[in-house]
């Protein structure tokens, strides 16, 4: 048995759960904050079979894309010189996934 750990950009928490649901896999969801520009984030605790592993990822991998985003540049305080901010541009969704072997696991 494996537990795939996997934080997703917060807005593509629900789709990401749905389509684990067709697929009748159980998936637990927390609310998570971190990261660039500290958005929020959705960590998913999944339990599956080895078997399911792949099936697993490529859902994810699906659900959860990555884009690109433009921030605002920020200016050092007490900067002199005026200037036009230039947005910054850089990549956003996507997912980080975890796994890990589980060595037991109960339903009390």
């Amino acid at each position: 048995m494996r537990l795939i750990i996997a934080i997703v950009k917060g807005s593509d928490a629900s789709g990401l759960l749905d389509a684990l649901a067709e697929q009748h896999i159980g998936a637990t969801r927390l609310a998570a904050t971190g990261g660039f520009m500290s958005e929020g984030r959705t960590t998913f605790l999944i339990g599956v079979e080895d078997t399911r592993e792949d099936e697993v990822i490529d859902i994810i991998r699906k659900c959860c894309s990555k884009r690109k985003r433009a921030a605002p540049q920020f200016r050092p305080a007490g900067e002199l010189v005026p200037s036009v901010a230039v947005p910054v541009e850089y990549e956003a969704g996507g997912a980080i996934i975890f796994v890990t072997d589980v060595e037991d696991m109960m339903r009390l």
